[in-house]
């Protein structure tokens, strides 16, 4: 596809890394996403979290049901129209990625991958949790990584994460983290600040001259010897060492030293604990490959616009660090796979159609389905309704196709609702419509629904009831 002529796109990214310290979400956090901001609201939110609860009876009750960081964060930015677009969890560490509505036709191969490091591989308190995709046409790879604590583990941290750098995602032609065009890399990387001694890094502080110990931050320092980390790039740490706080203050670790029998406790060294980092991938390599694209044409960029830690948040002796990014690219993609639309008035009161259409070369699947959606969704499956594209397709020609919708199962008290079309083959959804008002039922709302009312609205709740429902791959 050339891109000569098309106009570069922006697409603003809010990226959260925090130690959460196994406590429960806050009362607020419209500060860490920003979302009082005068500036342009973001097109994304990455959120990365280490140390979730995972005590057995809480990590197996996660396993079931969504765990209380992503209902929490759901319910504060659903209601502003973006979706849960993919999670992954490996025991503390939590990788939540949020989009607009909007963007979700050309945003593709969503693909999530954890790596095991701590005990010897087998255990997954440290490790990463990854999230790749293909956003208008360009690959972007997110990892979130917890390695190894304490400042005489500076090689361990970085052989986990070169081992973290080797996984694999799964299915055919899925790249390794490096092969992406953009990589970002964020954590409780655990890295500490060398030789320095407490006092003169709590002074240094203070005084706020965070210059002086730039040097002496063991990632800083590995960077320059260390070659598969060169190329990543990281903003100014102009702001205080993100560990370790006492809880819900601003004030460093200060317990008292103690000495009992052989335990000795002492005092943590602050540091810069909590990183983001990103990599562009070298441009002539993704030209060479692409063939079609000048070298000297830009595909894409990444400019960091904010790095700043925030200091009001106290649940756990880590201080959250944001990065806010601003991805410039030409689409590559930029048409969606599918266009629908509602038929007509929607009301309650009588059977509807969505029509629908698809570009040649789409890869329908008799699984695909078509959802129906309160505007402010969570994720895929907070469908109200569905209809299988193909067992409930009334007409079909060259041109659309139109699925029809019994009004059993339409909303009696109405409201604004989305469409959207899930496909099976590529596991996202892949087209949506507007918003649309459907017209409240003029007919009185019965107390004792008849059975075959209650099934349809056991259907509603779970697709996976009934032979048809059987085959969705949601």
């Amino acid at each position: 596809m050339e891109t000569a002529g098309l106009p570069s796109k922006d697409f603003r990214l809010h990226l959260v890394t925090w130690n959460v310290g196994t406590a429960s979400p806050p009362p607020d956090v419209a500060s860490l996403l920003q979302l009082n901001s005068l500036g342009p609201t973001m097109d994304m939110y990455i959120i990365g979290l280490q140390e979730v609860n995972s005590r057995i009876p809480n990590f197996l009750s996660d396993l079931a049901f969504d765990d209380p960081w992503s209902i929490f964060f759901m319910t504060v930015l659903s209601p502003l129209g973006y979706i849960k677009l993919s999670a992954v969890r490996m025991q503390g560490l939590l990788l939540l990625i949020f989009v607009k509505h909007v963007h979700l036709p050309f945003i593709r191969d969503i693909h999530t991958h954890y790596t095991r490091t701590g005990l010897y591989g087998y255990w997954g308190n440290k490790g990463g949790v990854s999230v790749r995709m293909s956003l208008f046409g360009h690959t972007l790879c997110f990892m979130n990584c917890h390695l190894p604590a304490h400042m005489e583990n500076t090689e361990q941290r970085l052989d986990d994460f070169e081992k973290i750098l080797e996984m694999q995602f799964e299915g055919e032609d899925i790249p390794s983290p490096l092969d992406h065009e953009v990589l970002f890399w964020f954590g409780d990387l655990n890295f500490r600040i060398a030789d320095y001694g407490i006092h003169f890094v709590r002074e240094s502080i203070n005084s706020k001259r965070f210059s002086l110990l730039w040097e002496k931050d063991q990632l800083n320092m590995a960077k320059k010897k260390e070659e598969f980390l060169k190329e990543f790039k990281e903003g100014p740490l102009q702001f205080k060492p993100t560990y370790k706080f006492d809880l819900y203050s601003e004030v460093y670790d200060t317990r008292e030293q103690k000495s009992l029998f052989w335990f000795n406790e002492k005092k943590r060294k602050p540091a810069w604990t909590d990183r983001i980092l990103w990599k562009v991938k070298n441009l002539s390599e993704i030209a060479s490959k692409e063939g079609e694209f000048p070298e000297e044409e830009k595909l894409i960029s990444v400019t960091l616009d904010d790095y700043v830690s925030h200091m009001s948040y106290g649940i756990s002796d880590h201080k959250p660090v944001t990065g806010t990014f601003r991805l410039e690219m030409k689409p590559l993609v930029s048409d969606p796979l599918v266009v629908l639309n509602p038929e007509g008035e929607w009301s309650a009161d009588h059977d509807v159609v969505i029509r629908y259409s698809a570009v040649p070369e789409f890869p329908s699947s008799a699984w695909d389905w078509i959802g129906l959606f309160q505007v402010t969704f969570r994720h895929v499956k907070d469908y109200v309704t569905y209809a299988w594209v193909e067992d409930d397709e009334i007409s079909s020609n060259s041109n659309s196709k139109q699925v029809y919708m019994s009004a059993s199962e339409i909303p009696r008290m109405g409201g604004e609702f989305l469409l959207c079309y899930y496909s099976n083959n590529l596991q996202s959804i892949i087209g949506i419509s507007e918003p649309f008002q459907i017209q409240p039922s003029q007919a009185p709302i019965d107390k004792d629904l008849p059975e075959e009312e209650s099934s349809l609205l056991q259907k509603a709740e779970n697709p996976e009831l009934g032979d048809s429902e059987k085959r969705k791959g949601t």
